[in-house]
């Protein structure tokens, strides 16, 4: 459950999301303080940490050691339509096969199934130098 009221200045909205409190605003250029993310940069968010929770669990379930994972993501929109750029960097994954396997889960975590009919998501998933993932 998320419940949300709008706060002051014009643009900042708190949000309780399921017990936790966040804030949300835009950036001055578009007229808020920037107190908190933006809406497209919740949604992102989101997408970030389903991505990292996912791949978490698969790389848990195959029993993967020293499993490290890290993504940057952007937003951007082009003639209208929404863009997600990311990009995930793992460690520990111990063969060619579980990078594929990963590939492949990758694109098909919750949250990227949900927004891929409104957003294109170009994802980058590389094998992290020892001990870079972070």
């Amino acid at each position: 459950m998320v419940h949300a009221t709008q706060g002051q200045p014009p643009y900042h909205v708190d949000i309780n999301a399921a017990g936790h409190d966040l804030v949300a605003d835009e950036p001055p250029a578009n007229g808020g303080q920037n107190a908190g993310p933006s809406p497209f940069d919740l949604v992102v968010s989101g997408l970030a940490a389903c991505t990292m929770i996912t791949l978490r669990m698969y790389a848990e379930r195959k029993g993967w050691t020293g499993f490290d994972i890290s993504t940057h993501l952007r937003h951007r929109m082009q003639d209208g339509a929404h863009f997600i750029d990311r990009k995930v960097e793992v460690s520990g994954v111990p063969d060619e096969a579980g990078m594929e396997r990963l590939r492949d889960v990758v694109e098909r975590t919750p949250v990227t199934l949900a927004l891929k009919p409104g957003f294109t998501i170009s994802t980058v998933l590389t094998q992290a130098t020892q001990g870079a993932a972070a």
